[in-house]
């Protein structure tokens, strides 16, 4: 039976609700309202959504932006529990999906997900993360309900937000290519149609 958005209490629950959403090949963003109406979503409509759920639960709705050389961009949902850092997300990919709240800070939640941010050339892609952006700030777009103002927040403040560097230039130089267990690990249940397309 699917998840209500209405019924999750937890953001584990949140986790499963967007894990039901199809993997979404479109190059649009669509708001939570729209997300569960479609039942399908990409990564930002899926952070959009658990932001909307964690909202109601009792946190505020924040976004971390994870950005990629030769790769796609990964928009995670953040929370805390105990001061330690969480994330619920959508992803093509099986290891790119939500983490627990254990990690003490930002950076160490962002660094979880190095190891498997790879793009089907198989070349770990992850070079930047942002700091976190609370959606409150664009209650005034509904962007819980419309997508009206998404390509503003998304395409907008996101790309203009401080971000830090993941690791130094000499050390993303020497990166070896993920191997082909990891590879086919992470592409479990993923969506040609939704897949980058790298140089």
């Amino acid at each position: 039976m699917p998840i209500r958005p209405r019924s999750v209490r937890t953001p584990h629950q949140i986790q499963a609700l967007v894990d039901e959403l199809a993997y979404s090949e479109d190059d649009f963003y669509r708001c939570p309202r729209r997300a569960v109406g479609d039942g399908k979503g990409h990564c930002v409509d899926g952070a959009l959504l658990a932001c909307a759920c964690l909202r109601r639960i009792g946190f505020p709705p924040r976004v971390v932006w994870l950005s990629a050389e030769n790769d796609d961009g990964h928009l995670l949902a953040v929370y805390k529990v105990g001061g330690l850092w969480g994330a619920v997300a959508k992803s093509n990919f099986v290891g790119l999906r939500g983490r627990e709240p254990v990690y003490r800070s930002l950076r160490e939640l962002v660094m979880s997900y190095f190891n498997d941010y790879f793009n089907t050339k198989r070349v770990r892609s992850l070079r930047r993360y942002s700091v976190p952006l609370d959606l409150s700030r664009f209650d005034h777009m509904d962007w819980e309900t419309s997508d009206a103002g998404l390509d503003q927040i998304i395409d907008g403040e996101l790309d203009t937000i401080r971000t830090y560097p993941v690791a130094p230039a000499s050390v993303i130089r020497r990166l070896n290519d993920a191997d082909e267990r990891l590879f086919k690990a992470n592409m479990l249940f993923a969506n040609p149609k939704g897949l980058f397309k790298p140089r």
